[in-house]
């Protein structure tokens, strides 16, 4: 058979057979990697990731596996806690394993270098450096790594599929990344004010991410926060990260270098700090040992933070079907 070629536009519209046939006859290992190991405490004693949103029992991972499928890409790395395992593979797990490769990987507390044990009295793991870190052993190609609580749409899949496949040098110095770059007014939640990373750009490549907070429409204006509580200008088409990155194995050798880095550094007294990917990127970035291009996406975000938020999610995703967007059952 002759294999066909898209860019990221003619993928977007080509209709779902040519989609299944570029995604089959793609050569090139791409993995999605989704961050499932929160503990889910703000959602009311429930495990957020694992609500069902859909009408036919879907959670939102069900939807960013099937578009990130759709786009390309060719295995699935989960990473959970080892109490969730039981109840994810039950929920997710075994369903995608029948339909692409599926690895496991297990964020827990105690995993870190065996001289620091003991020194900390945490609660929850190490945040989402960590979880990456705990996925070291499985992860062999360029990846997107995701929250699994998020919706992101389709077109980012496909764009930062794109990227990873066609422009990412893996062995260029300084280190060649990408992330998806969100409309703030696409992020904004009905329920209150939201914290978002505000990217500085030029020449599409992302220059800082300034962590701005409280932002709301409030009486038809946009309100924001600094870092010290002071309102700040923000543009509501101003580009924000929703953690969601094109990395590859390099950068998974710069995260275990950092994180005994950060573990010295860490006072026993602070039982709260997380060795996070944003900040870690961000140092990478100022120091010049990482490049991030950014990559546009006009998809609308959502995601389950607080139990309220679920009816949100749940009547999007039916907009979106009734739209065409997904299939009543979204595997069928």
């Amino acid at each position: 058979m002759r294999q066909r070629c898209y860019n990221s536009r003619t993928l977007l519209d080509a209709n779902v057979n040519d989609r299944e046939i570029w995604r089959h006859n793609s050569m090139e290992k791409t993995a999605l990697v989704i961050m499932a190991a929160g503990i889910g405490s703000r959602f009311g004693g429930g495990i957020k990731q694992l609500a069902q949103v859909g009408p036919s029992g879907e959670i939102i991972m069900d939807y960013s596996i099937h578009d990130a499928l759709e786009a390309g890409f060719n295995k699935v790395v989960f990473i959970i806690r080892k109490d969730l395992e039981k109840d994810f593979k039950e929920i997710i797990g075994n369903r995608i394993s029948k339909i692409v490769e599926v690895e496991y990987a297990y964020q827990e507390l105690d995993d870190i270098p065996e001289k620091f044990k003991g020194k900390w009295d945490r609660k929850k793991p190490w945040g989402t450096g960590q979880a990456i870190l705990a996925a070291k052993n499985v992860i062999h190609e360029p990846f997107v790594v995701i929250n699994a609580d998020d919706y992101y749409g389709k077109e980012c899949f496909v764009k930062l599929h794109d990227y990873l496949v066609n422009q990412m040098d893996v062995n260029e110095n300084p280190m060649d990344l990408c992330m998806a770059g969100f409309k703030l007014a696409n992020t904004l939640s009905d329920n209150g004010g939201v914290t978002r990373g505000v990217c500085h750009i030029k020449d599409n490549k992302l220059s800082e991410v300034t962590e701005t907070y409280e932002i709301q429409m409030v009486d038809g204006k946009l309100s924001a926060k600094d870092d010290d509580g002071q309102d700040v200008e923000v543009e509501l088409d101003s580009a924000v990260s929703m953690n969601m990155w094109g990395l590859h194995p390099k950068f998974i050798e710069v995260l275990d270098k950092g994180f005994e880095v950060f573990l010295e550094k860490l006072p026993e007294s602070d039982i709260k700090k997380e060795y996070l990917l944003p900040r870690i990127i961000d140092r990478m970035l100022k120091s010049g040992e990482a490049t991030v291009e950014v990559i546009r996406t006009d998809d609308k975000w959502f995601g389950v933070t607080y139990q309220e938020d679920k009816q949100i999610v749940i009547d999007s995703i039916r907009e979106l079907i009734s739209n065409g967007v997904y299939k009543e059952k979204l595997f069928s």
